[in-house]
């Protein structure tokens, strides 16, 4: 439920007060020279389904709304909100469509209840690494689809941040074969949770704050996030030793920021670009900041943390493969902007895996010589 109290604060801060947006030169200036115009100064709410301050995720969004202020010159304020502080996370899409917040920060894949189709433009099973989607979205049409499904729920989004390639999750007992997913209870979100339903086990979604706990308490015998940087600050290596890759259910997750359409289109083509430029900005930074923050983390976790890392046996990805293809076909079968949605992507895939196979694919495996 929206904190009503909290809302109406800030709602309240947002309508109050004028910036002046000039001062004189000198004072013969100010006497001769014309009135200074003043401009009402644009305040926004952001929530986020992320903890507060969470590096990487919670700062990501704290990043966008600095951003946004520079780039208007501080005639642009955001106000963010973490996971629960106005709304509850898988609240934050329903908050934005009616109006009572702003925008989000967020992994659209948390309203697959709405439509399946979202998953596509976070991450879904054995899909797109982080530059491919970013190619989709912004060169292959991904973007219009995107408009297209949110739109129907009153909400425009864009990218907003990636967390790249994810690692696979943490894990109380080893995965030795296909055997070991039959009844496991893992939190992992979207169509991965669809996976992990197909090799027998049993998945939900829970919030970033409510994860350790149900480690802690036996509610999950496992857990996907993000990787070693997120997951280091949430704790999970103390609860799960085993940390499994690769992350076959996230290869690359785009992180949006969702606008309500109404208030989009009361902004003035100048202010659309400055969010549509931070939200650009935020996105190509984040890349480059997870993986190099993973690589530190990683060797924080094996050396400092005793974490043991995994990789899953061929038996199981074997099978992720071949079911992540019937999960994602599914999903295009639930409407015609749905099969729209699956068969650009799907598209998109095919012509990028066939460059990867001659470039990124066989230099990673080249350079492991």
């Amino acid at each position: 439920m929206i904190d009503r109290r909290k809302l109406l604060g800030a709602a309240t801060l947002g309508a109050a007060g004028l910036a002046t947006s000039a001062c004189s030169q000198s004072a013969s200036d100010s006497a001769a020279g014309p009135a200074v115009q003043t401009r009402k100064k644009r305040r926004l709410t952001m929530t986020t389904t992320w903890p507060k301050d969470l590096p990487g995720l919670g700062t990501a969004a704290q990043r966008l709304a600095d951003r946004i202020s520079e780039l208007s010159e501080g005639q642009m304020e955001v106000q963010v909100y973490a996971s629960g502080e106005l709304v509850p996370a898988f609240e934050a899409f329903d908050a934005v469509a009616s109006g009572n917040v702003d925008m989000y920060h967020g992994a659209d894949y948390y309203w697959q209840s709405k439509s399946k189709a979202f998953n596509f433009f976070t991450a879904v099973p054995m899909g797109m690494t982080a530059p491919e989607i970013m190619g989709w979205i912004d060169f292959g049409g991904g973007q219009e689809l995107w408009e297209e499904l949110s739109g129907q729920y009153g909400v425009i989004a864009f990218q907003a941040a990636n967390t790249g390639h994810q690692m696979g999750g943490w894990f109380k007992n080893e995965v030795n074969s296909l055997d070991d997913f039959r009844g496991l209870k893992m939190r992992i979100p979207g169509m991965g949770g669809d996976v992990v339903r197909a090799l027998g086990g049993a998945a939900e979604a829970l919030p970033g704050n409510e994860i350790y706990q149900a480690l802690q308490t036996g509610r999950i015998d496992a857990t996907e996030w993000v990787g070693p940087w997120n997951d280091y600050f949430l704790g999970f290596h103390r609860e799960a030793k085993f940390h499994y890759g690769p992350g076959f259910h996230e290869p690359g997750s785009a992180l949006a920021l969702g606008l309500n359409r109404s208030k989009w289109d009361s902004l003035t083509p100048t202010e659309q670009a400055i969010i549509r430029t931070a939200a650009g900005e935020v996105n190509n930074r984040s890349v480059g900041e997870f993986t190099y923050q993973n690589g530190v983390y990683l060797e924080k976790l094996v050396n400092e943390e005793g974490v043991q890392l995994r990789q899953f046996p061929e038996d199981v990805m074997a099978r992720v493969q071949e079911v992540s293809a019937d999960i994602r076909s599914d999903a295009g079968k639930t409407g015609d902007l749905e099969r729209r949605i699956y068969e650009s992507f799907e598209d998109a895939l095919i012509k990028m895996r066939g460059w990867a196979s001659i470039s990124d694919s066989p230099y990673m495996v080249a350079r492991e010589l």
